[in-house]
């Protein structure tokens, strides 16, 4: 049972290289001279990330943890590009946290409606009949394509519900969700019958409803990682109001107001924000208190910390409808469930620029093509509309002794430096 809810997953995730570029020169009969025609390469594929609210865990990706778009094809003759590889559409829950593997800094919040690209396509190569100028009217190369982004990444499911039942296993929490809601989840007379959250959505009036979620029964030490600990912890950060159980029967042998402070003060390890959440106090079972003192000491007791008590008995039905009143109210006062902002500020690559580039000299004399692997991925993370990035671009160029290699092959002013699909005219 504890396995049916992943609510954490590491995945890898690749979009596809760009393809090559094509040589190729217009060949037609009468038409002389017809000129280079050699098309771009497709764009690979890019990873998008969708909501899917059909989905309530991480399960899927315990069986599968990396992840791949398709490459784009190489462009053709007459102009023609390539096709784009098709970008790998992954769905999520509602509510899913992408973070960096690296840093566990927020990549993005998956709250919302629209579609995440987690990582982009590598740009297509452009073909030869990009590099046709008056002083070079038969180019006989063309460019690769650009790789896709690739990223490792934590997802991690955190409920987006409106009202989350906080309390001690089997105090009654997931009875009162089947009795105000649809929600169906298992019951019965043993300590964490919860492993995993409920969600049910409570129908209050015409157009008034909300989503409470029944959060697995935290136990003393949970902040600190015993019982379920952390891993359902984090599921109340979203909520904007807890509803705290309390079993005022006396059944157990339990006193309800050791009770409410203990998990009060497992709420304030975790998160002092979430210790000053609006709370409403449910006192259960109340049909078989045996002792009628625990409740009103427990009433006395937080009614002094600024709390409302309500009396329940959510096996027999009793005072439900009032709670769930009294719920609306309060959710109608409060803001909207927290969307987190993203924290990730993606990194200039590191570039090992030691390996040496592959420099040839095209048939006009005027052009030098420069490949490599490091360049081709230095490229690729360059905003060339920015200027600070075209100078950290031009200072990573000068480092790695390109310069100075291409001086020594005999380069002059004026003459084009071709690196992938940017080109430049170099200057001493």
């Amino acid at each position: 049972m504890a396995a049916s809810f992943i609510d954490k997953a590491r995945i890898t995730v690749r979009a596809g290289d760009g393809g090559s570029g094509v040589v190729s020169f217009h060949r037609e009969k009468y038409v002389a001279a017809g000129g280079p025609d050699g098309g771009d390469g497709g764009r690979g594929g890019s990873i998008v990330l969708v909501v899917d609210d059909n989905m309530s865990t991480l399960m899927d990706f315990r069986y599968k943890r990396k992840y791949a778009a398709s490459n784009g094809m190489p462009g053709q003759g007459a102009r023609k590009s390539g096709k784009d590889g098709q970008d790998l559409v992954i769905r999520v829950p509602r509510g899913t946290l992408v973070r960096d593997a690296e840093t566990n800094e927020i990549i993005k919040d998956m709250s919302g409606k629209e579609p995440f690209v987690l990582c982009r396509g590598g740009r297509g190569g452009w073909g030869n009949m990009h590099f046709a100028t008056p002083t070079r009217q038969v180019p006989r190369f063309a460019k690769g394509g650009l790789p896709g982004e690739s990223h490792d990444v934590i997802l991690e499911l955190k409920l987006l519900a409106d009202v989350g039942l906080i309390g001690f296993p089997n105090v009654g929490k997931s009875t009162l969700l089947s009795v105000v809601s649809k929600a169906q989840p298992k019951i019965a007379n043993y300590h964490f019958t919860t492993l995993f959250p409920n969600l049910g959505v409570v129908w209050v009036d015409e157009g008034v409803s909300f989503v409470m979620a029944d959060i697995p029964g935290i136990i003393e030490g949970a902040s600190e990682g015993a019982g379920l600990g952390h891993d359902f912890l984090r599921h109340i950060d979203r909520c904007r109001l807890l509803v705290h159980v309390v079993d005022v029967s006396g059944s157990e042998g339990r006193d309800p107001v050791a009770d409410f402070d203990a998990i009060n003060e497992e709420l304030e390890q975790y998160s002092p924000d979430l210790a000053q959440r609006p709370q409403i106090v449910a006192a259960n079972k109340v049909d078989i208190m045996e002792d009628p003192e625990n409740l009103e000491r427990l009433r006395a007791h937080v009614e002094a910390q600024g709390y409302t008590l309500m009396e329940i008995s959510a096996a027999a039905h009793q005072g439900t409808r009032q709670l769930v009143g009294k719920v609306a109210e309060m959710l109608s006062t409060l803001p909207p469930v927290t969307v987190y902002e993203p924290e990730y500020v993606p990194r200039p690559p590191v570039v090992d620029a030691s390996a040496p580039l592959d420099i040839q000299r095209a048939d006009d004399g005027h052009t030098w093509l420069v490949e490599g692997p490091w360049l081709q991925r230095l490229i690729g993370n360059v905003n060339f509309g920015d200027y600070e990035s075209r100078m950290w671009f031009d200072k990573t160029l000068r480092e790695s002794g390109l310069f100075q290699r291409l001086e020594e092959l005999g380069i002059q002013d004026g003459d084009t430096v071709s690196l992938y699909d940017f080109e430049f005219e170099y200057q001493r």
